[in-house]
């Protein structure tokens, strides 16, 4: 089985490098766009709306990407040659109405797409339309039954249920869409590791990924909350391994977080490779800061994200952010970071030296 997720990416993209080094901009290569903030589920992790999270602040719940300004970022995306778009929240993208459309437009263009979802609303047209075009779906899950899911996500009993359904119709349709699963691990579902990941190979799912679940700023509190359980998870890991063929597999990403969120290096370059655009019609610098006035880059409300991207604006506030100053906080771009620095402060002499 071919693997899904790499920190090295960006290695194929040599042009955006190209860019960093000669300090100038060009379109990114993958786009997170948040259409919806309304969500059906109220998961007791959700980053943007727990309160000891920095993380949505500033989201407005009644914000949504008007159908005119999302077809026009569209055609935006397909002229400036992007080559991916997700679609995440805010809230649930599945429960936004133009979004089977969108779909289409963009891949019958040659974008790949892809979806983070809670899996409720995978049927119907959204199903359709992933299935004939999506290249992914990620489902996030944290229960093992119906009283578990219900109880974490502040939703009606028998969901659990309904998901596992979505997901075996799904399946059912031969997709070539990868179906994944994002398993958050929290203290109330750390020994139902090996359950979940059984009932979810049975419902069709191509793979697991296993994560923690962050619940606090401090990355010492993060890792304090999971060391309580941490012993048996790793058991439960462990178990999982036996249920891996060809067709599935699990992606452990469970692991103590850094010793600290302080970064050391002054400019983001992990910017120019993927953005954020939110349902208040703003350009955000990543996830982790959308929804947050320390993440804006910038509106798109009265121009379009090329004309914004591609101003001078744009570039300023690209190179101007200081991750050392304002990125105290977990960042997904951390490791790729890292490693497109140490790209970039290579010795070109010294680079054949492989």
């Amino acid at each position: 089985m071919s693997r899904l997720y790499s920190n090295l990416k960006f290695l194929g993209h040599t042009g955006h490098i190209d860019a960093l080094k000669e300090h100038s901009v060009v379109a990114p290569v993958h786009i997170r766009i948040k259409p919806f903030n309304h969500c059906n589920h109220n998961c007791w992790y959700c980053a943007y709306r727990v309160d000891n999270l920095q993380l949505g602040e500033d989201m407005d719940l009644k914000d949504v990407l008007p159908t005119n300004k999302m077809f026009e970022i569209v055609d935006d995306v397909i002229d400036m040659g992007v080559k991916a778009v997700t679609f995440s929240g805010g809230g649930e993208p599945l429960l936004y109405k133009p979004l089977p459309k969108v779909v289409e437009r963009l891949a019958t263009n040659g974008i790949k797409v892809a979806s983070l979802t809670n899996g409720s609303n995978l049927k119907g047209k959204v199903a359709e339309a992933f299935a004939e075009h999506g290249t992914w779906i990620r489902i996030s899950v944290d229960g093992w039954d119906d009283a578990s899911y219900s109880a974490s996500r502040g939703i009606a009993d028998g969901n659990f249920t309904k998901l596992l359904r979505n997901m075996k119709n799904f399946s059912s349709m031969k997709s070539s869409c990868v179906m994944g699963i994002s398993f958050i691990i929290g203290k109330d579902n750390h020994n139902h590791i090996y359950d979940a990941c059984v009932q979810l190979k049975e419902a069709g799912a191509d793979h697991v990924k296993l994560s923690a679940a962050v619940v606090d700023n401090e990355v010492e509190a993060n890792n304090a909350y999971h060391r309580k359980f941490q012993d048996v998870v790793l058991a439960e890991i462990e178990r999982t391994q036996a249920l891996q063929d060809n067709n599935f597999a699990v992606v452990n990403h469970y692991h103590e977080m850094e010793d600290r969120f302080a970064k050391s290096y002054t400019s983001c370059p992990f910017l120019q490779f993927l953005t954020v655009i939110g349902a208040d019609s703003n350009v955000y610098t990543c996830q982790d800061k959308a929804f947050t006035q320390a993440g804006l880059l910038g509106s798109i409300k009265d121009r379009s994200f090329k004309d914004f991207w591609f101003s001078d604006e744009a570039r300023e506030r690209l190179y101007a952010l200081d991750p050392s100053k304002s990125c105290n906080h977990h960042c997904v771009a951390h490791a790729k970071n890292l490693a497109i620095i140490d790209q970039l402060t290579l010795d070109p002499d010294h680079a054949v030296f492989v």
